[in-house]
């Protein structure tokens, strides 16, 4: 099945229903039995004790001894506080995209890693008549793109099988790929120059937490004819310095 960057429409009839228990939970504040859980969800009490079961094991539900009712567990806490540290680093780096954007003229993106892929997070818009248009929720090819390597040089998983050709500079070569990432890793930052898109030139830095933990990256993109290796390095400085200035405010 061919990838499109967008979710599945079709969904998985027992993960809703594991939603919509979770939610009521959630709702409820305080402990509910199968029977009061049926009743408000509409689902079968045989279902739903299947279901808490699995809940349960995983950590997103803590079933009460003493009472015999169900609670949501500590690992509803463990997503709920990944997800915040999303919504902080992009509160945190909001001005610093905006700024960026205005001294390097360029668009500048917020991604968040995610396996051998990022995904765009926030974005500031170049001021340019002719720019590069990001766009929340966009992927970044790990082969072929600045964030992409970025990701790659902080752990990700590098893609399985052929690498896809973008365009004629895109690496498709896996040992080429590895050698690129190792640079990445050395010097800290990744630049990509036509490899996704025609014409179309990106470097990004790694926002890292006080562990030295991947959190986000900082990335610009605009024309190549317009942003070149001499106005590209002086993006990466400016990504790099900005990207430190989020990590201390985590």
């Amino acid at each position: 099945m061919a990838r499109t960057g967008q979710p599945a429409t079709r969904q998985v009839a027992a993960v809703q229903r594991a939603i919509a228990i979770l939610s009521e939970l959630a709702d409820a504040g305080t402990e509910l039995g199968t029977n009061e859980i049926a009743r408000r969800t509409g689902i079968n009490v045989s279902t739903i004790s299947r279901i808490l079961a699995t809940l349960v094991s995983g950590g997103l539900v803590e079933h009460v001894t003493a009472t015999g009712r169900y609670r949501l567990g500590v690992g509803v806490i463990r997503l709920a506080s990944a997800a915040g540290r999303r919504l902080d680093v992009r509160a945190l780096a909001r001005p610093h995209l905006e700024e960026l954007a205005g001294r390097i003229q360029e668009t500048v993106t917020l991604s968040v890693p995610g396996g051998h892929e990022a995904v765009t997070l926030d974005y500031a818009q170049s001021p340019q008549s002719v720019c590069s248009v990001a766009e929340v929720g966009r992927t970044s090819v790990a082969h072929a793109t600045a964030v992409g390597k970025v990701v790659l040089a902080h752990g990700g998983t590098a893609p399985a099988g052929a690498l896809k050709a973008f365009t004629e500079r895109t690496i498709v070569d896996h040992d080429v790929l590895r050698a690129e990432v190792e640079r990445v890793r050395e010097r800290g930052w990744a630049q990509a120059l036509g490899e996704r898109e025609e014409d179309l030139n990106a470097v990004a830095a790694p926002l890292l937490d006080p562990a030295g933990k991947l959190v986000a990256i900082l990335g610009a993109q605009g024309p190549a004819a317009r942003f070149g290796p001499r106005v590209m390095r002086g993006a990466v400085e400016l990504l790099m310095e900005r990207a430190e200035r989020v990590s201390s405010g985590l």
